[in-house]
């Protein structure tokens, strides 16, 4: 968005400093301001009233019951009887044939 200075049209109208909006810029900022405000007024639903808001504030919500945290079952790292039997596999080449080079013609 370039501003434009302040100038004067060659019939002597003066125009002041403006910012020079891209086509369809206005529209588009007005859609995504109503896309904010409508986040922010139906966004966040109803609310419960803080606890310094009154003497019963909080006394009608229900409370958070604790549960007890399930012990993991895992032992790590995990072990396979299979694996450990076997050889680790060894390396192979990716190509079974040879690759020649050509060498470079030395014209120099």
């Amino acid at each position: 968005m370039p501003w434009i200075n302040t100038y004067v049209k060659s019939d002597g109208t003066k125009v002041s400093g403006h910012l020079r909006l891209p086509p369809g810029a206005r529209r588009e900022t007005a859609v995504l301001g109503l896309i904010v405000a409508g986040v922010f007024m139906f966004g966040n639903g109803p609310t419960a009233a803080g606890a310094g808001a009154g003497a019963d504030a909080g006394q009608g919500l229900p409370q958070p019951q604790s549960q007890p945290v399930p012990a993991s079952t895992s032992i790590y790292p995990i072990r396979w009887p299979a694996w450990e039997n076997q050889p680790a596999p060894r390396p192979e080449p990716t190509v079974s044939y040879p690759i020649v080079f050509p060498s470079p013609v030395s014209g120099r």
